[in-house]
């Protein structure tokens, strides 16, 4: 009887299986594998005997059904296998495995994300910072019988004697004196447009005739007056809104915004920034204003500065020279101010946004955006990009300045028309 499995016999093979009178016992013989759900099978390798998925003496080897790639665990066991702990291989680095490689292109996505929330935040920041300091001040809805708009954007620039917040002794180190209240020093009207920006400085000596007008404050209408007075009286007698309609009045033009500057919010910004580089063609001085300047190219501090804009007295031209000197030094200072070295540095950004922002004061519909645009265009002016001038001038009448008014009516509609001005001044 054939005792072996498959009809094999005990010659076969080792010889194991040759019934009571073999070399081996019949416990010896190879019998067929069973696989057991749920007990863990020993790894192949583990041991010198023939173990599952080893050669079974036959000269070929049987499958065990596990996977003979993997280790499940150390045996525990002798030689041979049998033990196992059940303990699962652990990943990533160590002493068994290699250590993943960084995922860099993850890695500065995030830091990209992070950087650009981090620059969103400073910037919202820093426009709720700027905007709470505008002073909204100047209500241009009271001004009345008001000329059509036309294309492009018209700025009145003014810079007052205002010596408010001013101690006694920062009035006489800035030669302003100590008169009550507020004139105009300076009056200019930018035009912003696709020709490039225009500015236009009006003389404080312009002869005008103060037209009817509505009170800022009492909201009474006053009628128009006959007498001819300077450009800087409408000022002086109610505030901006008047000079706005007499200005709108004399020219012809719209005045969307209004932006106005004191002696020490002018000093203050000019300190802020390091100072103003300036080349002066001829050297002069002026006891009133404080003013002595060298010939040549020298940076201005906040005093200097001051003294600059403000002298006419050393001038054959007056205040016609004045203006010119004024629109040389502001073009410069918005120069030098919008710039990436001022803007993205917050040791001079914040200083001189502080310091102009505080003594700014401006319509109640001016906006950053409008207030930034009116700068750059200032700095266009300077770099080539736009016109700078007088308002036309024809003579004079009683020390007042007289237009010429067939130019004026040429430049207003050129700038109604956002054409390209060809009309010089003096």
């Amino acid at each position: 009887m054939n005792d072996w499995p498959d009809g094999r016999n005990g010659e076969q093979g080792n010889g194991y299986g040759r019934g009571s009178a073999g070399g081996r016992p019949e416990g010896a013989r190879s019998m067929p594998h069973v696989q057991r759900r749920g007990v863990p099978q020993q790894s192949p390798g583990y041991g010198q005997g023939a173990g599952p998925g080893r050669d079974n003496g036959y000269g070929d080897a049987y499958d065990n059904g596990y996977n003979t790639g993997q280790v499940y665990g150390a045996p525990s066991g002798g030689a041979g296998g049998g033990g196992y702990d059940g303990v699962p291989p652990q990943r990533g680095g160590g002493a068994s495995g290699p250590r993943q490689a960084p995922d860099w292109r993850r890695r500065i996505k995030i830091g990209a994300l992070v950087l650009v929330v981090a620059v969103l935040g400073v910037s919202i920041g820093t426009y709720f910072w700027a905007d709470s300091k505008l002073r909204r001040e100047v209500d241009l809805s009271v001004v009345i019988d008001r000329p059509d708009g036309g294309k492009g954007t018209n700025y009145l620039i003014v810079g007052t004697d205002s010596r408010d917040g001013m101690s006694d002794e920062e009035k006489k180190k800035l030669h302003t004196g100590s008169a009550e209240g507020s004139r105009t020093d300076s009056m200019m009207i930018l035009h912003t447009g696709s020709n490039g920006p225009t500015l236009i400085s009006l003389p404080r000596d312009t002869d005008v005739q103060i037209p009817s007008f509505k009170g800022s404050e009492s909201g009474k209408v006053f009628p128009a007056q006959s007498a001819h007075k300077k450009l800087n009286a409408a000022f002086a007698e109610d505030g901006a809104p008047l000079l706005v309609r007499t200005v709108e009045a004399k020219t012809g033009l719209r005045i969307d915004h209004y932006v106005e500057i004191g002696f020490a919010g002018f000093a203050n910004v000019v300190d802020a920034i390091g100072g103003v580089d300036l080349d002066i063609p001829k050297a002069f001085k002026d006891k009133k204003s404080g003013a002595d300047f060298q010939a040549g190219e020298q940076t201005l501090n906040g005093e200097q500065a001051l003294a600059f804009v403000r002298t006419r007295y050393a001038f054959a031209g007056s205040d016609l020279d004045r203006t010119k000197n004024q629109q040389k030094f502001l073009s410069a200072l918005a120069s030098q101010t919008a710039t990436p070295s001022t803007i993205i540095n917050p040791f001079r950004f914040y200083p001189a946004a502080g310091a102009g922002l505080d003594t700014l004061v401006v319509d109640k519909d001016m906006s950053l955006w409008s207030l930034g645009s009116m700068f750059f265009a200032m700095k266009g002016v300077t770099s080539g990009d736009g016109t700078s001038m007088n308002m036309p001038i024809a003579g004079q009448s009683g020390g007042n300045l007289l237009w010429d008014e067939a130019k004026v009516k040429q430049l207003v509609s050129q700038l109604n028309n956002d054409e390209k001005v060809t009309v010089t001044g003096n």
